[in-house]
């Protein structure tokens, strides 16, 4: 669809939003932010059978995938829309009017959104999906903290003078500090407590909550109260929605019991839109054959109704055209993704300007190499065409793939995982705090750049990447039971096994992530065989993923080098 023909729905739902449901209706600009309508008990009965009647992507959608970010006026609007294809067009607006900029074709804040809603899934899971979890909220909702205060097993806690002063003991708990959040103010501080010691930490407004001490007798006594100027049972009669002691000291503006209610409302609102206009561009592209590469696409869950698709390139160095200029080859590549219907709507693209530089000394060694290029994109599952265009700018040759891209379903009711993806070893690493969930390759908090022709040397080591879901908690303790065999074939012949246990790995949530390496130094060079089989203990149920790799001697080695954004 073109970008005039999208502007032009756009337009229209921008209009609608700002409508009034009922009689008379008068237009407004999309700049203009809508106002809260009273609607009838007619509009009302007619949204709740819609959202009753409504396929179960749209209702995942609603109630899932943006159910934290959605305005009201947002979702009253979309719960009067009558067909999928308003509903569609709804959606596809939703997203360009958060975008930073509507103009280029990848949305940064749909992609964004997407890759928080997985990193929540695969920190924050504890019984429930991470994403419905409060950190998971808070996290999917301001992104991450500026910093993080962590106390996972609790301990001794000294109070500040503003909470009482003294000593305590606290169950698990985390405060997360942001220096600003738009819409809320400067240093924004919110703590959360795991009373129960099951990693699920609650978003609370009372410091007092994480004190395990709190209703034991005489222990854990504040300053006041260890002197006898105060009585422990004062806490549980004070009128502010605490159980603090007593302070000898000024009550600071933040520990006003006003204060504390606006802050807890205001990060429970959906962050704030700001409307844009959006500016047409029409584009067309004459594709050759020229340039020949590699691709692949894994899938990882990020909701029940959407999927990260990470669409990875490689590109011989030596069908690239290099320029010389003060001692340095530098080649420039243009790449181009779409995604699209099978009725041809266009769902995501993207578009990089990417750059390889080599000085004289590594040129000619460059040219034996792989440069490898990586985009995620969230789609939903389903059947899509993949359409990629890959053209060199010094030459102007072209290179193009055109192919089915089957988006799989992950159903809650079973076990699942994730493609399973042989990395190189070497690049297999979890990237700074700063980086997580963004960048080239980052899946999460761990780096994952795959091979994707399978090759290594027995100097290296494979890289095992997977992500499996749907593990069943135990009712009494909400922690998962899971076993992972690692058996590697070379041809009907086991050569290596080894198991391991998700206690091992310390991940006891419904997702576990497995991060895993191989060292090849005992295998002879040949083709291999890698099966990963997950059981979970409590379910019963097993799964089994496999993945081919060749194994050669060192001499022989076809390491990628990453191609990074240029411009």
């Amino acid at each position: 669809m073109s970008r005039v023909v999208r502007t032009l729905f756009v337009s229209i739902f921008l209009i609608a939003l700002a409508i009034p449901c009922v009689s008379a209706q008068q237009a407004q600009g999309p700049g203009t932010t809508p106002t809260p309508q009273k609607m009838d008990k007619e509009t009302k009965r007619k949204m709740k059978r819609t959202l009753k009647e409504l396929d179960s992507a749209y209702r995942q959608w609603l109630s899932e995938d943006v159910t934290y970010i959605i305005s009201p006026d947002e979702r009253n609007a979309f719960l009067q829309l009558d067909t999928n294809e308003e509903r569609e067009q709804f959606i596809e607006q939703f997203w360009l009017r958060r975008s930073s900029n509507p103009d280029l074709p990848e949305n940064d804040f749909k992609e964004e959104h997407y890759r928080r809603i997985a990193y929540a899934n695969e920190h924050y899971a504890s019984g429930i999906p991470g994403w419905k979890t409060d950190r998971g909220r808070m996290y999917i909702m301001w992104g991450p903290a500026d910093e993080v205060e962590s106390h996972p097993t609790g301990g001794t806690y000294d109070r500040p003078m503003e909470e009482g002063g003294g000593s305590t003991t606290t169950y698990p708990w985390e405060t997360w500090r942001w220096r600003y959040l738009e819409g809320i103010g400067e240093n924004i501080i919110l703590e959360f407590v795991d009373p129960s010691g099951s990693g699920e930490y609650r978003l609370t407004m009372d410091p007092s909550e994480k004190d395990a001490l709190l209703h034991v007798p005489g222990a854990g006594l504040s300053l006041m109260e260890s002197m006898g100027m105060a009585s422990k049972t004062d806490r549980f009669t004070r009128a502010d929605g605490t159980n603090l002691p007593r302070s000898m000291g000024g009550e600071p503006a933040s520990m006003n019991e006003f204060s504390r209610l606006e802050l807890y409302a205001k990060v429970n609102r959906p962050p704030e839109v700001k409307f844009k206009d959006l500016e047409a561009v029409v584009t067309s592209r004459i594709v050759r054959d020229q340039v020949h590469f590699n691709w692949r696409t894994d899938y990882l869950k990020v909701t029940n109704d959407t999927v990260l698709v990470p669409v990875t390139v490689q590109i011989p160095n030596s069908q690239l055209s290099f320029q010389a200029k003060e001692g340095i080859h530098s080649a420039v590549l243009n790449i181009f993704g779409r995604v699209s219907t099978l009725t041809g709507r266009v769902v995501q693209t993207f578009e990089d300007s990417v750059s390889r530089d080599f000085p004289d000394s590594l040129y000619q060694q460059s040219l034996k190499l792989q440069s490898i290029y990586q985009k995620a994109v969230p789609l939903r599952p389903g059947l899509y065409r993949l359409d990629l265009v890959i053209k060199d700018v010094q030459s102007g040759n072209i290179g193009v793939v055109n192919s089915r891209l089957q988006v799989p379903r992950f159903d809650d009711d079973k076990l699942d995982t994730s493609s399973l993806i042989l990395a190189d070893g070497n690049k297999l690493e979890h990237v700074p705090s700063k980086q997580i969930g963004t960048g080239q390759f980052v899946l999460g908090s761990t780096k994952v750049v795959p091979r994707l022709e399978a090759d290594f040397t027995t100097a290296e080591r494979l890289g095992i990447y997977m992500q499996i879901y749907n593990l069943k908690p135990d009712d009494k303790t909400h922690k998962s039971s899971a076993t992972f065999q690692y058996t590697v074939k070379k041809g009907k012949d086991q050569v290596m096994q080894f198991k391991e246990t998700s206690a091992d790995m310390k991940q006891t949530g419904d997702q576990v992530t497995i991060e895993r390496l191989l060292p090849l130094a005992t295998l002879t060079p040949g083709k291999y065989s890698l099966e990963v089989i997950a059981t979970d203990a409590l379910s019963k149920q097993t799964i089994l993923r496999t993945a081919e790799f060749t194994v050669r001697p060192p001499a022989e080695t076809k390491t990628a080098a990453n191609v990074a954004p240029g411009r």
